[in-house]
C-alpha cells in the first residue's frame, strides 16, 4: 500500500510535465492566442458620470456608476440610405460642448505616427452628418473651442472651415511636399519629439497658432520600393546628425481680422520649438525653445496682441534635457516637470516664472502627470518611488502636502481619470499577470472590472508559463544593475544551460519593468527548449535618476555594452550557467548593442541577432543622436569609437543581421555599411532582409511569423 502510493507520487510530476501544453510560434505570431484584451476607444464625457465607447460603427454612452448602456449617440447603420457617410469610424472626438462629433475615417499613413483621413462632422441634436471637406483627405482636424470652426491641414497648408455656412478658407498657401509644412511637424519632430500636431486654437477660438517648417535645406533620403517591373523611389526629408534641420517659425492667425502675425522666436534659426500651448489667458501663447544641443530649454510667453515675448522658466543641464508633456497650466500657476534635482519631479510656478514650491521630492523619478483636480488642488501622478521596476499612482496637494498612494501592489499601474475626477480607470499588470482593467471611485473603491482577461489567465495556467525571476547584482565598479531571468522548463540546478540575453538599452528606456510583455511568450517558447533567458538594464536606461540615466552621454554604446559584458560575468557565478554558450539579441538600439557586444567581446558572446540596428551614429537622425551624443564636429570619437563597424575584425561567433528595406527610421543603409565592413574583413555572417518593411517589420503576409521563426531556428542551430 505505502509502496504503491510512493511510486504514484514519484511518477505524478513526470505525468503532469508530459501533459503540459507547449507554446508554439503559431500561437504567438499567427493566431495571437495570448494577446490580452483592452478597452476600445474611450471618452469621458463632460458630466464626469458617463463615458462613450466605440463599438464598430456605433458610439455608445455608458454610466460609470452602473456600467449600463445609456444610449446610442451615433449608429452609422441608422443613417438614412442615400446619405453620404463614412464607411467606418477609425477615431472620433467631441466638440468642447459635446454637441458635435468629429469623425476620422479611412486613414492613410504619412510617416510612422501620422496619417490623413476623411473627416466628417456629426450634429448630435440634428442627427445630421456631413463631410468636412471635398478637397482631399485632411490631417489633424480639430473643432474650435467656441464650436464655430474646424481647422485642418491638407497638402502642407492650413485650412479653416466655418460650420455656420460651410465656407472653407485656406490660411496658408506656401505649403509644398519636401519644402514647406504648415501646422504639422516634419519627420524628425514627429519621431523624436513625439510631436504630432503643430497648431493650437486659443481658448476662446479667436486665434489659431501654428508652426511652419521650412525643410528646403534638409537633405532627402531615398528608399527603393519593390513590387513593380521598375521599382519606385520614395524620397523624404531626413536630417542626419550634424546636418541641416528645418527652419521653424511660429505664427498666429487672427480670426476677426484674417491677418497672420509671425512671433519673434530668436535670431538663431538652428534651434528647436518642440511645443506650443495656450495659457489660460486667451491672448497669451506659450512656447518652448531649445538650443541645437538640447541642454538649454526656455518656456516663453507671448502676448499675441502686442507680440511681446517674455521668458518664464529657464532650464540648463550639462548633458541634455528631454521634452515631455508632463506640464500644464492651473489657473494662475504652472505645474512644471524637471530633473534639476537629479530626479524627475514636479514644481509649482506662478505665471511670472517665480517658483512657489516643489510638489514632489525624493530620490526617485516621477514618471508622468496623470491629472490635476482644480477643485481640490490635487496633482495625480505616476512614479517609480517604490522601486525602479514598479509603477504606482499617487495624489498630492499642489503645495506638496497630503501625499497618498492610490495603487498598492507590485506591478505596473496606468491610470486614466474621468472628467471631474470622480472616477478613474486603472490598468494593472505584472510579469505574470495580464492586464486587469478596473473602474474605481476617486476614494479608491473598486466599482467593477472592465476587462479581467480571465480566458487568458486560464490559458496561462493551462500552459504553466514560466515566471520571471527578478535579480540584481553589482558590477566590477560597484554599479547596481537590475534584471530578470526565465529559467528553462524542467530546470535542474545541477545542470548547465545556455543563456539567451535580450537587450534594448537605449537612453531612458527600460526592459525590466514588472509588467505584462507579449514578447515574453517568445521567450517562453525558447525556454521550453532548454534555454535560460536573461534581461538586464544597463547604464543609460531610465527611472533611476540622472546619474544613472545620463552616464552614457557623449559616448553612446560604450558603457551600455560593458554592462552587458558585466552581466555575463555575473552569470558565470551561477553554477547552472554554461558560459561557453551565451547569445544576445536586440532590435533597433538593442540591435546596435547586440552587434557591439559580439564584436567587442568575441570570447564572451557566442552568437548575436541584430534586427534593424544603428551601425554608425552618423547615419541616424539629428534630434535623437545629438541629444545624447552631442554634435559630430564636437565629438567625433563619441560617434566613431562606439560604432560596431569598427570592431568587425574581431568577430568570431555567429551573427544574424536582419533589416527591413523600407525602414524610414533606422535606414537600411546602416546594415549595408556593416555588411560592407564585414566583407572587407573577410568575415562570415548571416543576413535576412524584408522588402518594403519599415522599422517594425510587419509588412506583408506571414512576415512577423517568418521573422520570429527564422530567429528561433538560428538560436537553436547556433547556441
Amino acid at each position: 500500500m505505502y509502496r504503491i502510493t510512493f511510486i504514484l507520487l514519484f511518477l505524478l510530476p513526470l505525468y503532469v510535465f508530459s501533459q503540459e501544453k507547449k507554446i508554439t510560434l503559431e500561437d504567438i505570431w499567427v493566431t495571437y492566442q495570448f494577446y490580452p484584451q483592452s478597452i476600445d476607444e474611450f471618452y469621458s464625457m463632460n458630466d464626469g458620470e458617463n463615458y462613450t465607447q466605440l463599438n464598430g460603427g456605433i458610439i455608445e454612452q455608458y454610466s460609470f456608476k452602473t456600467g449600463k448602456k445609456v444610449k446610442e449617440i451615433l449608429n452609422l447603420n441608422n443613417i438614412a440610405s442615400g446619405t453620404a457617410k463614412p464607411k467606418a469610424i477609425s477615431s472620433y472626438e467631441f466638440s468642447k460642448d459635446e454637441s458635435l462629433i468629429l469623425i476620422a475615417s479611412d486613414p492613410e499613413k504619412i510617416y510612422r505616427h501620422s496619417s490623413k483621413s476623411d473627416y466628417w462632422i456629426y450634429d448630435i441634436k440634428a442627427k445630421a452628418i456631413s463631410k468636412l471637406s471635398e478637397g482631399g483627405k485632411q490631417q489633424l482636424a480639430e473643432i474650435s473651442p467656441d464650436n464655430k470652426r474646424v481647422a485642418f491641414v491638407r497638402d502642407n497648408n492650413l485650412f479653416i472651415k466655418e460650420l455656420s455656412n460651410g465656407k472653407e478658407s485656406q490660411i496658408t498657401t506656401d505649403g509644398k511636399w519636401a519644402e514647406i509644412i504648415n501646422g504639422a511637424p516634419d519627420w524628425v519632430y514627429e519621431e523624436e519629439f513625439s510631436f504630432s500636431k503643430a497648431f493650437e486654437w486659443s481658448p476662446d477660438g479667436k486665434y489659431l497658432a501654428w508652426l511652419k517648417f521650412d525643410e528646403r535645406r534638409v537633405k532627402e533620403f531615398q528608399m527603393t520600393m519593390y513590387g513593380s517591373l521598375y521599382p519606385e523611389q520614395y524620397n523624404y526629408k531626413y536630417p542626419k546628425a550634424g546636418e541641416d534641420n528645418s527652419i521653424v517659425s511660429l505664427h498666429v492667425y487672427d480670426i476677426g481680422t484674417a491677418k497672420t502675425t509671425e512671433i519673434e522666436c530668436g535670431k538663431n534659426n538652428d534651434q528647436y520649438i518642440p511645443r506650443i500651448k495656450w495659457t489660460p489667458s486667451a491672448n497669451v501663447l506659450s512656447f518652448i525653445r531649445m538650443n541645437r544641443l538640447q541642454n538649454h530649454l526656455e518656456l516663453l510667453f507671448t502676448d499675441v496682441t502686442t507680440g511681446n515675448v517674455q521668458k518664464i522658466i529657464d532650464e540648463e543641464d550639462k548633458c541634455f534635457i528631454e521634452i515631455t508633456d508632463n506640464w500644464q497650466y492651473s489657473g494662475n500657476n504652472i505645474i512644471w516637470y524637471s530633473d534639476r534635482s537629479g530626479y524627475y519631479h514636479f514644481y509649482l510656478y506662478d505665471l511670472n516664472g517665480n517658483l512657489i514650491n516643489p510638489i514632489t521630492k525624493g530620490e526617485y523619478d516621477v514618471v508622468s502627470l496623470d491629472g490635476f483636480d482644480e477643485k481640490t488642488s490635487t496633482v495625480f501622478y505616476t512614479s517609480a518611488e517604490v522601486h525602479p521596476t514598479e509603477r504606482n499612482v499617487y495624489a498630492v496637494k499642489k503645495d506638496g502636502s497630503g501625499k497618498i498612494q492610490l495603487t498598492p501592489g507590485k506591478g505596473t499601474n496606468k491610470i486614466v481619470f474621468a472628467k471631474g475626477y470622480r472616477y478613474y480607470i486603472n490598468t494593472f499588470s505584472s510579469s505574470d499577470t495580464p492586464p486587469q482593467i478596473t473602474l474605481y471611485t476617486i476614494s479608491g473603491k473598486p466599482l467593477r472590472v472592465l476587462k479581467d482577461n480571465a480566458e487568458l489567465k486560464k490559458k496561462i495556467e493551462e500552459y504553466q508559463l514560466l515566471k520571471r525571476e527578478y535579480f540584481s547584482f553589482k558590477t566590477s565598479d560597484g554599479t547596481v544593475l537590475y534584471g530578470w531571468m526565465i529559467k528553462p522548463r524542467g530546470f535542474d540546478e545541477k545542470k548547465k544551460y545556455p543563456v539567451f540575453m535580450t537587450v534594448y538599452g537605449g537612453p531612458g528606456a527600460q526592459e525590466t519593468a514588472n509588467d505584462w510583455s507579449y514578447m515574453d511568450l517568445w521567450y517562453q517558447h525558447i525556454a521550453n527548449n532548454g534555454y535560460m533567458i536573461v534581461c538586464v538594464d544597463g547604464r543609460g536606461t531610465g527611472y533611476r535618476g540622472n546619474d544613472f540615466r545620463k552616464a552614457t552621454y557623449g559616448q553612446l554604446g560604450k558603457y551600455e555594452a560593458i554592462d552587458q559584458y558585466e552581466t555575463v560575468q555575473y552569470l558565470k557565478s551561477l553554477a547552472f550557467v554554461d558560459f561557453t554558450r551565451i547569445g544576445i539579441y536586440g532590435w533597433s538600439f538593442g540591435g546596435y548593442l547586440s552587434s557591439l557586444c559580439l564584436f567587442q567581446f568575441p570570447e564572451t558572446f557566442k552568437m548575436a541577432i541584430a534586427v534593424a540596428p544603428v551601425t554608425n551614429w552618423r547615419y541616424y537622425d539629428s534630434i535623437y543622436t545629438e541629444r545624447y551624443n552631442g554634435l559630430p564636429k564636437d565629438n567625433a570619437d563619441g560617434y566613431d569609437k562606439n560604432s560596431p563597424t569598427n570592431y568587425v575584425k574581431k568577430l568570431k561567433g555567429k551573427y544574424l543581421l536582419i533589416h527591413g528595406t523600407a525602414d524610414d527610421n533606422v535606414h537600411f543603409q546602416n546594415s549595408m555599411e556593416l555588411v560592407t565592413k564585414l566583407v572587407d574583413a573577410n568575415k562570415q555572417f548571416d543576413t535576412f532582409f524584408y522588402p518594403n518593411s519599415n522599422h517594425g517589420i510587419y509588412t506583408g503576409r506571414n512576415t512577423r511569423y517568418n521573422l520570429f521563426a527564422k530567429m528561433t531556428q538560428y538560436i537553436f542551430d547556433n547556441l
